[in-house]
């Protein structure tokens, strides 16, 4: 029986954490930027974020615009890339926690919002950069903030150059 494998996609692992973070990085920022420039973040904390009972709500409401901006804008350049997975990842939860529940995974046909489906996919691409690091190239590997590549995808190991036979 042979097993089903990819190898000649194998080469491109190392590419995988520069997707996640430009996708996650850019749907972040894009979110954060909207808060900013088409409500105003006092005017999101206002109104969204008092709604759910969360104290000091336009203090709430800058706190998520600049870590979707800030923080979205960092995964697409490669800086700050694990602390800014991990800020972006604790804004998702808060969102799928507190927002997500009365819309479940997927939102009924005409909400204003979506469901939980993309909060949660936004969290696995964050969760995957955290985890795998930024990839190359990042200001990360640039700045020596990150030196090496993930062990999964490293070339020096005969594993990530042939795979195995059974």
């Amino acid at each position: 029986m042979h097993r089903l494998s990819f190898p000649s996609v194998q080469r491109f692992a190392p590419v995988a954490p520069v997707i996640l973070r430009l996708v996650v990085g850019s749907v972040m920022a894009l979110h954060g930027w909207q808060k900013l420039t088409e409500m105003g973040p006092a005017m999101f904390g206002e109104g969204m974020v008092a709604e759910l009972g969360i104290p000091a709500p336009v203090l709430v409401g800058w706190a998520i615009t600049l870590v979707e901006l800030i923080g979205g804008s960092f995964l697409v350049l490669g800086f700050l890339t694990r602390i800014s997975a991990v800020a972006v990842t604790v804004v998702l939860l808060g969102a799928t926690i507190l927002v997500k529940p009365d819309l479940g995974l997927i939102a009924p046909m005409g909400s204003m919002l979506p469901g939980a489906e993309l909060d949660l996919s936004l969290i696995a691409g964050a969760l995957g950069v955290l985890f795998l690091g930024p990839g190359r190239p990042s200001l990360d590997h640039t700045l020596g903030i990150e030196t090496g590549t993930p062990d999964a995808v490293r070339d020096d190991e005969p594993a990530a150059r042939e795979p195995a036979r059974v």
